[in-house]
């Protein structure tokens, strides 16, 4: 049976005790990981064997709270210290791994310290704390009360745990992991597409539709440039400031959810009508250090291919990357012919073979041939077993800002 995991984000809204509760357990999950982190820092400055998972629970969470300068860990609820304990083992983990080359991807930095002055404010509760989802739509967290919850759609199942996250906005969210019923496979189709991604056009697909890109960040960039230049003049430390940074950071949050929501919407869109889709592996990182690092971002190409990725073994669909150094753009699609590169304002071009191509649909028909060629090469599609829960994937906003009226392309309900 094929497990998925995914994340679905709800809005809370907690009263103002629950607010000051919610600020405590933020602070004593803090204080136990850089607790922790300082403890192993020490031990390894010292020469000192690093201290175990175990050992290093019983210093910081359970001798800790017999302490006169630790004694308010006793008000908050020993699964939110046990996790935070947990995310520093993971941090650990990650960075070994990472040392030593059993991680892909860019390397990791060691563990750093957190700070309350941090704009995202995090906890987490599993089955141990006994949270629960009320009768009358609350949800009851353990030493904190039961805190009122916009649903926006119903969980497919039972949660497995809950994050509670505060961000730059201000504003609270419940984020809650689920596993999928394995009855969401969607009827099978003989559509299949590649898709090429850009700046112009968000992505153009083998079948020669183009998605035009909505550009969310640019849209804004007066409105923000506006709250930026008044956060400037506000003096550091005072009220004033708080409130404009406040301010700033509920605009990008807008412009983070209306982009959010407009990517889930598309990858929706092409993974119900089609039964394969394939896109080019492109190295957002490197790109984002080029001089179109603000379009590259705007772009969030990152986000949409991890959304087509999990949505497609949810729902029982062939999803492919296929490698970036493939020359999609130079080679004719029909004759397979790689010509000399060409520079990004050469929209369209003609194989000395006779045929005329557009750049985008050209390349985008190239990288489905090369992924269907890559999927027969290697056989039947395996589906994976499991798919990590990534955070904000399956996020719902209900006050998101929707306002994609003028993007032209692809039709999305």
């Amino acid at each position: 049976m094929v497990i998925v995991q995914l994340r679905y984000n709800y809005r809370v809204y907690p009263d103002a005790a629950q607010r000051t509760a919610l600020s405590r357990a933020f602070g004593c999950a803090r204080a136990v990981f850089n607790d922790a982190l300082r403890l192993r820092l020490q031990a390894r400055e010292a020469g000192v064997k690093y201290i175990s998972d175990g050992d290093l629970s019983k210093l910081v969470i359970t001798q800790a709270k017999a302490t006169e300068e630790r004694a308010w860990l006793n008000e908050v609820s020993a699964v939110v210290l046990q996790q935070a304990l947990a995310d520093l083992n993971t941090a650990y983990r990650n960075f070994f791994h990472s040392i030593i080359g059993k991680r892909q991807g860019r390397a990791l930095s060691a563990p750093r310290f957190r700070s309350r002055k941090d704009n995202r404010q995090a906890i987490r509760f599993t089955k141990n704390a006994r949270f629960k989802v009320c009768d009358n739509g609350r949800l009851g967290l353990p030493k904190i009360g039961d805190v009122p919850v916009r649903w926006s759609r119903t969980l497919p199942s039972e949660p497995t745990s809950v994050t509670v996250i505060k961000d730059a906005a201000g504003r609270y969210f419940a984020s809650f992991v689920v596993q999928t019923t394995p009855d969401e496979t969607l009827p099978s189709t003989d559509a299949e597409i590649g898709i090429d991604l850009g700046l112009t056009h968000f992505a153009v697909m083998s079948d020669g539709t183009k998605v035009t890109a909505p550009k969310f960040l640019r849209r804004t960039a007066r409105k923000l440039k506006r709250l930026q230049q008044d956060l400037s003049r506000k003096t550091r430390g005072s009220n004033r400031r708080t409130k404009a940074a406040t301010k700033v950071a509920r605009a990008h949050a807008r412009v983070a959810d209306t982009r959010r929501d407009w990517q889930h919407k598309l990858s929706t869109a092409i993974i119900r009508d089609n039964q394969a889709v394939y896109v080019e592996d492109l190295c957002v990182v490197g790109l984002g250090r080029t001089r179109l690092a603000k379009s590259v971002h705007d772009a969030g190409w990152a986000s949409f291919t991890r959304m087509l990725q999990y949505k497609a073994a949810r729902y029982g669909r062939v999803f492919a990357r296929v490698d970036r150094y493939y020359p999609s753009t130079r080679m004719c699609s029909d004759c397979r012919r790689t010509n000399n590169k060409m520079t990004l304002n050469v929209r369209e071009w003609y194989c000395p073979c006779g045929s005329h191509h557009d750049r985008d649909i050209n390349a985008a028909i190239n990288i489905k041939a090369a992924g269907q060629a890559d999927f027969n090469a290697r056989g039947a599609h395996v589906r994976p077993t499991l798919v990590p829960a990534a955070r904000k994937e399956a996020g719902t906003h209900p006050d998101v800002a929707c306002s994609t009226r003028s993007v032209e392309g692809i039709s999305i309900p």
